[in-house]
C-alpha cells in the first residue's frame, strides 16, 4: 500500500513538473491562452503607457478578449486579496514598491517572460513574481513662458534660486510626488532613509513663497498654473504632447540626480485566466511589447536591447540624460520613510508657507 501511494506521489509529481516545463513552452501557453479566450486586467487603462496597443494586439493575435478596471496599486493587491477564488481580475500593473507587497500578502504567481535575463537584477524577483516592464524617472517639466526671467532649471540646485513656482503635487497620496521627494534628497546627498536634504530645499523653496499647491496634471497645465512641476518623464512627456504650444514646454532629467523607478505587471494568483495572464505578460516584455510602451512615452525597461523605430524614439528623452539616476536600493527603508513623509512633509516644509 505504502508502495502504491509513494509511486502514485511519485508520478503526481513528475506529472505536474512536466506540466510545468509543458506551461513554458510557448506554444502550449499560447494554445491555453487561446482557449482561455479573455484577460481582465486592473489599472491597465488604454491611455496609460499605450496599453491601448497592448490589448489590440493580444486580440489580434490570440482573439483575446479584455477589459480594465483602472484603480491604484494598493486597491489592485486589495481586489486580489478579498475576491480570491471569485477572481474577477487577472493581472495588474503596480509601481515598484508595491511588488515585493502583493508577493508578501500571497497574491501573486510567477512567470518569466523568454526575455528574462535583459531585464536588470533590480528590476526584477529573482522568482518570477514580479518585474518592471518600464521605468518611470522623475522629470521637470517646465513651461517656458512661465519663468519669469529665470533660465530654464536643469538640476535640483537650479530651483533654489529661481523666481518660478515649483509643484510637485501631494506628497500624502501620489508616489510620483513621494519620488520627487526622494530623487531631490538623492541629488543632494541624501538616500532611503535620509530625506532631510530634500525637506530642506522644499522647505526653503515654500519660505520664499514659491511652493505650488497646484497638482502637476494636463488640467493645470492647460489653465497656466504649472511653472515647474515635479513629474515621472513619462507623464512629462505626454502632458507636453497633448499641449496647444508643445514647444512651450521642456521635458527634461535632473542632472545633478533622480530617482529611476517603474512599474511591474502582477499575475494574480486565483486568476480565472492565468495562462492568458502570462501571455500577456510574455508580448508586454517581447520587443513589440516594449515598443508599444514606447508609443505611450514610457522607457521600455529592455530598451538597450531593442531598436526602436525613430519615430517613437524621439518621443522618448535621450539616453544620455539618464547617466545620474538611481534606482531604490533600499525598499523596505523607503517603505518606512515614504509612510513618515506625510507628516514631516506637513511640519517641516508646509509649516513655511507665508
Amino acid at each position: 500500500m505504502k508502495q502504491f501511494f509513494l509511486a502514485s506521489l511519485l508520478g503526481s509529481t513528475i506529472a505536474l513538473c512536466t506540466s510545468a516545463m509543458a506551461a513554458d513552452d510557448l506554444k502550449t501557453l499560447e494554445a491555453a491562452a487561446k482557449a482561455e479566450g479573455a484577460v481582465n486586467s486592473v489599472g491597465m487603462p488604454d491611455d496609460w503607457a499605450n496599453w491601448k496597443g497592448t490589448w489590440e494586439d493580444l486580440a489580434k493575435k490570440y482573439g483575446l478578449k479584455h477589459i480594465d478596471t483602472d484603480m491604484s496599486s494598493a486597491q489592485e493587491i486589495a481586489k486580489f486579496a478579498a475576491e480570491k477564488d471569485n477572481a474577477s481580475a487577472d493581472i495588474g500593473d503596480v509601481g515598484a514598491a508595491f511588488g515585493p507587497i502583493a508577493v508578501k500578502q500571497g497574491v501573486v504567481q510567477p512567470y518569466k517572460p523568454t526575455t528574462w535575463e535583459q531585464i536588470p537584477d533590480w528590476a526584477k524577483d529573482k522568482d518570477g513574481n514580479w518585474a518592471l516592464a518600464y521605468t518611470g524617472t522623475i522629470a521637470f517639466i517646465v513651461n517656458k513662458k512661465l519663468l519669469h526671467g529665470s533660465e530654464v532649471p536643469t538640476k535640483w540646485a537650479d530651483l533654489k534660486t529661481g523666481k518660478y513656482k515649483v509643484s510637485i503635487g501631494d506628497v500624502s497620496t501620489a508616489a510620483q510626488a513621494a519620488n520627487g521627494v526622494l530623487a531631490a534628497a538623492l541629488a543632494n546627498g541624501g538616500d532611503e532613509k535620509n530625506i532631510q536634504p530634500a525637506l530642506l530645499m522644499f522647505a526653503d523653496i515654500a519660505k520664499q513663497g514659491r511652493l505650488s499647491m497646484a497638482n502637476p496634471t494636463i488640467a493645470t497645465m492647460e489653465k497656466g498654473e504649472i511653472e515647474v512641476g515635479v513629474v515621472w518623464d513619462f507623464n512629462g512627456l505626454s502632458y507636453k504632447a497633448k499641449m496647444a504650444n508643445p514647444d512651450d514646454y521642456t521635458v527634461l532629467i535632473p542632472s545633478d540626480g533622480s530617482v529611476i523607478s517603474g512599474y511591474t505587471t502582477i499575475i494574480n494568483k486565483y486568476a480565472k485566466n492565468p495562462n492568458a495572464a502570462k501571455l500577456t505578460r510574455e508580448y508586454i516584455f517581447s520587443d513589440a511589447g516594449q515598443i508599444n510602451l514606447a508609443k505611450g512615452n514610457a522607457r521600455p525597461i529592455r530598451a538597450e536591447h531593442i531598436k526602436l523605430p525613430e519615430d517613437v524614439k524621439t518621443k522618448l528623452l535621450p539616453n544620455e540624460q539618464y547617466k545620474k539616476v538611481t534606482p531604490i536600493k533600499d525598499a523596505d527603508a523607503w517603505e518606512k520613510t515614504s509612510k513618515s513623509l506625510p507628516q514631516k512633509w506637513q511640519e517641516e516644509v508646509i509649516i513655511n508657507m507665508p
